[in-house]
């Protein structure tokens, strides 16, 4: 019997066989069947819609949330001879007609979007006319009402099955509680449930809570004893900076990534990263969503992330290679003062809401009775400074109000800079000097149809081109610009507000049940979920996190805090097998000098258990200040 998955698995990925449930939700798809797929984090979800892109008639629509995350998949498969593409925001409007024309003509096998597309009467009219295979929904917990990542673009998922009723739904997510996988069927109109799932414990995995009051000296005691490349999370774009700082001068090395840095850049220090030039990345939660790095040794958390579903997330990105990695929480209480604080934060009073809406009004000068479909510019920190208002708290009120239906809020609408050439070639070379050649070299060479079009630059890409600064290069182009050389529009980083309702009274704003009430008692619920793993001194943390997911389980992992705590001397065969592997490799070179002997992890006593075990058997043989390897 011809095996067409398996053929394509191999052809197109050079693997021998599937892992897991991929084949289940493959073959599943493939019949037509609406499918959820539970996997976890480096579990390849990706070749459960890829191969039966290929193996299906038609083009599979792939909603997925994150920009970065299209660009390498789309990336990856170009390069395996599949044809795909990704329409972006970053993308100029002719290229996105471009895209959707060939995909009606059934020039790609994948098409990458993001939720939001589905607001465009462009792209309804298009898809009418594609032959669609079926719909991939990547990080389905994103459509979930009550999920930690809810986003209400994915609501309108549901929408497309009623012009595309043939075509079946695969969702993915690598973290979903019991109430999670049914709202997830619910939202997107699953014809009956059909689910598949993986078991979500990670078995080389250590979670780790380590109390300390000095966290950053257990930080420098974890990246000193845990080789390998390392994340570390933070929660503030400025605390990134600055402990990627203070690790750079101490030695390490070390770079930073938050949404707040410009494409090229996070591209580049990604891509650095990805090859090892660095080891370690501090980050927000911004990183890591799609990243396929398996050989990340330690995940770091110096703050607390909101929810079990985003840390399970965050730390499974280590080990995926199956080797023996670490997820840490270092704590020194204050982190709980931090985070009973955000939870308040996050949903203030109804009052406080209302009267953000009401300050905002005055500041759009938007009056009683005007606003509908009106949208304006808004910029949060100026606001802040008129009103006085707390940046996080005012961010969160306009959240509020925009899941009730007043506004329709955008968070630092990224728009990238646009240029183009007014001036013919030979008045272009007329009218720059030395200084600017590099410059605009650099722009011809990146930028096609710059003559005829406005096309989006990155000016942190041609700085790095041509080692000249973002901020001359600005100045460059805005002296062409005066000149009438160039038309040149700066990026800016701006919010914008659309009103989706006449403005009312502030007295006339009320927050639905389900929109207020009922996701603050879930968030809440979440907050504590969060803290009594941190917490807990007796109970397993794997068996916390594996039940928080639906897992049933009786046996504790041995490896974690908890567990090393209850019995320190207690050495399993898998944990000894792993430590003389280790200390095996570091005599690679031959004998090495007792001081010289590595005691890589977290608990050093079963190193010295193993180290003894080894000698007493002969197997390590002790020679004045040296040690060697017997074999």
């Amino acid at each position: 019997m011809n095996d067409i998955y398996l053929s394509i698995l191999r052809q197109y990925w050079g693997y021998n066989d599937f892992r897991g449930i991929q084949r289940d939700i493959i073959e599943s798809i493939c019949k037509g069947e609406d499918t959820l797929g539970l996997m976890p984090t480096g579990g390849g979800k990706s070749i459960t819609f890829q191969v039966p892109a290929i193996a299906m008639e038609g083009i599979c629509i792939v909603f997925t949330p994150l920009i970065a995350l299209m660009k390498d998949q789309v990336d990856a498969l170009l390069k395996r001879g599949i044809r795909a593409a990704a329409i972006h925001s970053g993308l100029p409007h002719n290229e996105i007609i471009k895209i959707l024309d060939t995909a009606v003509l059934g020039g790609y096998r994948i098409l990458y979007i993001s939720p939001e597309r589905l607001g465009s009467d462009l792209f309804i009219t298009k898809i009418r006319r594609m032959k669609v295979s079926f719909f991939t929904v990547d990080e389905a917990h994103c459509i979930c009402y009550w999920g930690y990542d809810f986003r209400p673009a994915y609501l309108q998922i549901k929408k497309i099955r009623a012009i595309k009723p043939e075509a079946p739904v695969l969702a993915l997510t690598a973290s979903a509680t019991p109430e999670t996988v049914d709202d997830i069927q619910r939202q997107l109109a699953f014809r009956h449930e059909n689910v598949y799932r993986m078991s979500f414990e990670r078995k080389n995995i250590s979670y780790m809570v380590l109390r300390t009051p000095l966290r950053e000296k257990a930080l420098e005691h974890l990246l000193q004893n845990i080789p390998g490349t390392t994340i570390i999370y933070s929660r503030n774009r400025e605390n990134c900076h600055n402990l990627c700082e203070e690790l750079c001068k101490k030695g390490y090395s070390a770079t930073y990534y938050h949404a707040g840095l410009a494409n090229s850049v996070k591209n580049d220090r990604q891509n650095r990263w990805m090859t090892n030039e660095y080891r370690i990345m501090v980050a927000t939660n911004a990183f890591g969503m799609g990243i396929d790095k398996p050989d990340v040794r330690l995940v770091v958390h110096m703050d607390l992330p909101d929810s079990l579903e985003a840390y399970y997330q965050e730390a499974g990105r280590a080990g995926r290679d199956g080797l023996q990695s670490y997820a840490v929480i270092p704590m020194d209480g204050k982190e709980l003062q931090q985070f009973h604080r955000r939870a308040s934060q996050a949903y203030p009073e109804e009052e406080y809401v209302r009267e953000v809406y009401e300050k905002v009004c005055f500041y759009l000068q938007m009056a009683v009775g005007d606003g509908l479909n009106v949208t304006r510019e808004f910029n949060l920190e100026e606001f802040c400074r008129l009103f006085h208002t707390h940046p996080v708290m005012t961010t969160n009120a306009l959240l509020l109000l925009n899941n009730a239906g007043y506004i329709k809020y955008t968070d630092e609408d990224d728009c990238c800079s646009r240029l183009k050439i007014i001036a013919t070639r030979n008045e272009l070379y007329k009218a720059i000097d030395r200084e600017k050649e590099p410059v605009i070299n650099c722009i011809l060479r990146h930028y096609g149809g710059i003559f005829v079009e406005y096309c989006y630059i990155e000016e942190a890409l041609i700085s790095q081109q041509t080692n000249i600064s973002s901020e001359i290069i600005y100045n460059m182009l805005k002296l062409l610009s005066r000149a009438n050389i160039v038309d040149y529009i700066p990026r800016k980083r701006i919010g914008r507000i659309t009103f989706t309702r006449r403005r009312v009274d502030k007295e006339e704003v009320s927050l639905p049940k389900n929109v207020y009430e009922e996701r603050k008692a879930k968030y809440q619920s979440r907050i504590k979920h969060m803290e009594m793993y941190c917490t807990s001194n007796d109970k397993c943390r794997n068996r916390i996190l594996l039940e928080y997911f639906g897992e049933k389980t009786d046996k504790d992992c041995g490896r974690c805090d908890v567990c090393e705590a209850a019995s320190p001397d207690q050495l399993t065969e898998s944990e000894y097998r792993q430590i003389h592997d280790d200390i095996v490799r570091q005599f690679e070179n031959g004998p090495i000098r007792v001081f010289d002997l590595k005691y890589k992890g977290i608990n050093t006593e079963k190193y010295r258990q193993v180290i003894q075990q080894m000698r007493e058997s002969e197997e390590l043989i002790l020679d004045g200040i040296m040690v060697k390897l017997n074999r």
